[in-house]
């Protein structure tokens, strides 16, 4: 029996406004209502199992002092495009969790400035707090906070295991292919309900030939 916990990365509703996703030449997120579905099936489960349920936010400041270089870019460029105010900062409600997806009394919210959930906040001494030994990622995006969380957590000498049916990205093929490497890296990507089940052991990563390796390419 490993001590589980389960971390929701951004389920914020800077992804509804997509007018302005669309400036910056992000496309929508792929499947993104049975995302949310899934994210907020899955939380439940885990209140239920008494597993502790993490949040992520990604902010920013309105200044871009906190802002990696790349992205002060190109929120220039796009503003000198476009015109007017344009970043998610300036959208009140962007950074707020959606409705659907909502934490619970008893879950825990973390502010993170980066993609990799772990840099500059307290998640590492909170999972120590409560002794988590496995964690499971869902929410967005697959091959950004997902992906970058997932590699930390695993150099961190944490099991990983992917909700693979309650992640997505902004495209189909984005979403498998950091999938893929994921598993490569020995993470678990299954299923929710999988993941949550404690009777079934975390194994396809260590016994699964060419795992996370494309058929032709092996």
């Amino acid at each position: 029996m490993y001590n589980t916990a389960l971390i929701l990365i951004d389920l914020q509703k800077m992804y509804l406004h997509q007018d302005l996703r669309d400036r910056y030449g992000w496309p929508p997120i792929w499947q993104l209502d049975r995302v949310l579905a899934s994210c907020a099936q899955l939380a439940n489960e885990a209140r239920n199992q008494g597993i502790p349920v993490i949040y992520t936010r990604q902010i920013e400041r309105s200044d871009d002092s906190d802002t990696m270089p790349v992205y002060q870019r190109l929120k220039e460029l796009t503003k000198k495009r476009f015109g007017g105010t344009l970043d998610m900062a300036s959208n009140a409600d962007a950074s707020e969790i959606i409705e659907s997806v909502a934490p619970q009394p008893g879950d825990i919210i973390i502010e993170k400035l980066r993609w990799d959930a772990f840099f500059n906040t307290p998640l590492d001494n909170i999972l120590h707090n409560l002794k988590t030994e496995r964690i499971i990622l869902a929410g967005l995006q697959t091959n950004v906070c997902i992906e970058t969380t997932a590699r930390s957590a695993l150099m961190q000498n944490y099991e990983v295991g992917i909700a693979e049916d309650a992640v997505s990205t902004d495209g189909k093929s984005l979403h498998f292919a950091a999938l893929e490497a994921l598993k490569v890296l020995y993470a678990e990507v299954r299923p929710w309900k999988q993941l949550i089940d404690t009777s079934i052991q975390w194994n396809y990563a260590i016994t699964t030939p060419n795992y996370g390796r494309i058929e032709n390419d092996c």
